[in-house]
């Protein structure tokens, strides 16, 4: 199986407006989400992110520190999975909670590199 990275992107503010009962039941969706990849082996981690942060950018002693909300959407969160392929993780990502729950939500679907071909460096994993 090949692993891809699923990064979850939503509007800031996307779920501001959910009342307790909305937020617990879009936190249990998750949850069986995230049972399902697991039951399946397909799930490697998930984390939500915190939607405060920090840029960080520069080079040779010259840095700058920006606010990470720049605009209003934001990585909210990933899910690192394994799927045969491309189609497989696309499928995997359609099932996220965050499209049912809300109406800003996109997730993008890359596959991660485990090693580089020129240099033939296996990247670590845990």
């Amino acid at each position: 199986m090949k692993e891809f990275m699923l990064l979850i992107h939503n509007d800031a503010d996307s779920k501001l407006a959910f009342t307790p009962d909305r937020e617990k039941e879009f936190l249990n969706a998750c949850r069986v989400y995230i049972e399902n990849l697991k039951g399946n082996d397909q799930l490697i981690s998930a984390q939500p992110l915190v939607r405060e942060g920090v840029m960080v950018s520069g080079r040779d002693g010259h840095w700058e520190k920006a606010p990470y909300r720049e605009n209003k959407e934001v990585i909210v969160g990933y899910y690192h999975i394994r799927a045969n392929d491309l189609d497989q993780a696309i499928a995997i990502a359609k099932g996220n909670p965050e499209f049912e729950y809300t109406t800003t939500a996109r997730i993008e679907v890359r596959p991660i590199k485990m090693k580089e071909e020129a240099t033939a460096y296996v990247y670590p994993t845990v």
